[in-house]
């Protein structure tokens, strides 16, 4: 089992940056691949990058590369999703998950965090 928290969310305005962290819990971390996710009111769930907990580079979805970097603190079970210059259309609720390797359904998740992106 893993236990997932979101935390960094906030009101900012358009340009502005914020750094999200989804501190993970549970069983060994290693295997795992964690990613992001956002979801705006009226609209699917969007798969925003995810990283691999062993290493790896990080993959970032088009619609944010370049803006949003994925990173790991393997220290302090840690990984972060930094926002840089931010847009109204990233305004969302972000979700942080988890899924094994070996399996391509994510399995666990956070509770959410929400970002407003004011213009």
């Amino acid at each position: 089992q893993v236990q997932l928290e979101e935390s960094g969310g906030g009101l900012v305005q358009a340009g502005g940056s914020l750094r999200l962290s989804c501190a993970a819990s549970g069983r060994t971390l290693s295997s795992l691949v964690v990613g992001w996710f956002r979801q705006a009111p009226g609209k699917e769930r969007e798969f925003v990058g995810r990283i691999i907990w062993s290493g790896g580079s990080p993959l970032t979805a088009d619609s944010v590369k370049g803006r949003f970097t994925i990173s790991r603190d393997n220290a302090k079970n840690t990984v972060y999703l930094q926002m840089n210059s931010l847009k109204p259309e990233d305004t969302a609720v972000y979700y942080c998950a988890a899924r094994s390797r070996s399996f391509s359904d994510w399995t666990y998740w956070g509770q959410g965090t929400q970002v407003t992106v004011s213009s």
